[in-house]
C-alpha cells in the first residue's frame, strides 16, 4: 500500500494538505496508519528536543556556549532533513506496508484510490422501492450507463449477491443496487419515480450525459481516435 499523504508528513505532524487530510479521514485504514505514525513522531521529536535542551541547559553551566548553540543548531536541522528526506520517506513506507502483512489483516487496498471515488463521483447503493423508476425493469431497459451511471451490482432480499449484472437481470422491489457515477445524478435517480416524470429525468440525464462526453473529448483529443469515435 502506498500511503497518499507522505508518511513523513504524519510522522512529523506537519506538510499536509488540504486532499491529502481529506483522503486520510475518508479511508479507515489510512486513519490507523496516520494516527500510529503521529503518535511515533511526537515522541520521538519531543524526546529529541526534550535532550537536546536538557543537555544544552546542563553544559551552558561551564560558559560553552558556542558549542551548545552549535549542538542544538545541529539537531534542529537533522530533524528538519529528516522529515524532508525521501529516502525516510521510502524506508517508513516499507516499514507501514512489512508491518501491515504481518501483523495485521487490514485489507489496505485503496478502494477509494482505484475508483477515483473524490469530487463528484462515488460509489452508493440505492434501495429500491415500489414505485421507484427503477423498480420491476431490466437493466438494458434502464439504459443506465447512458447517464454515466454503471452498476456494479444488485442485492437479492435473500442475500443472494449479483456481481456485474448483465442486461437481462431485473429489478425488482426490495433489491439493493451498487452504483458508481457523479454523486448528483445518484442522488437524483434515487428520487426519481416511475411514470412520464420519471422518463422526462430519464431523457434530461442522457442528454446532460452527451454534453459531459464531449467536454471530455475537448479535453482528451486522443478519445476521438478510439474505435467507435
Amino acid at each position: 500500500m502506498k500511503l497518499r499523504s507522505r508518511p513523513q508528513s504524519a510522522f512529523s505532524g506537519v506538510g499536509f494538505t488540504t486532499t491529502e487530510a481529506e483522503a486520510v479521514v475518508n479511508h479507515p485504514v489510512r486513519r490507523r496508519i496516520v494516527m500510529v505514525l503521529m503518535l511515533l513522531g511526537n515522541v520521538g521529536v519531543a524526546t529529541v528536543i526534550a535532550t537536546l535542551l536538557l543537555s544544552f541547559l546542563r553544559t551552558s553551566q561551564t560558559g560553552n556556549w558556542s558549542r551548545n548553540l552549535i549542538l542544538l543548531t545541529g539537531g534542529l536541522v537533522a530533524l528538519w532533513l529528516a522529515a524532508a528526506s525521501s529516502w525516510v520517506d521510502r524506508v517508513i513506507s516499507r516499514w507501514v506496508a512489512k508491518a501491515l502483512r504481518r501483523w495485521s489483516a487490514l485489507d489496505v487496498r485503496d478502494y477509494v484510490g482505484l475508483l477515483h471515488l473524490s469530487g463528484e463521483y462515488a460509489v452508493l447503493e440505492l434501495q429500491i422501492q415500489e414505485g421507484d423508476w427503477l423498480a420491476d425493469k431490466h437493466l438494458a431497459e434502464l439504459k443506465l450507463p447512458d447517464e454515466g451511471v454503471l452498476v456494479l451490482g444488485v442485492q437479492r432480499p435473500d442475500s443472494t449477491y449479483i456481481g456485474a449484472p448483465i442486461g437481462a437481470t431485473k429489478v425488482c422491489p426490495g433489491d439493493v443496487m451498487v452504483v458508481y457515477g457523479p454523486i448528483a445524478r445518484l442522488a437524483e435517480l434515487d428520487e426519481r419515480r416511475h411514470g412520464r416524470t420519471g422518463a422526462q429525468a430519464h431523457q434530461a440525464a442522457v442528454a446532460e450525459q452527451e454534453e459531459r462526453i464531449e467536454e471530455q473529448q475537448a479535453m482528451d483529443p486522443a478519445a476521438d481516435e478510439a474505435p467507435g469515435h
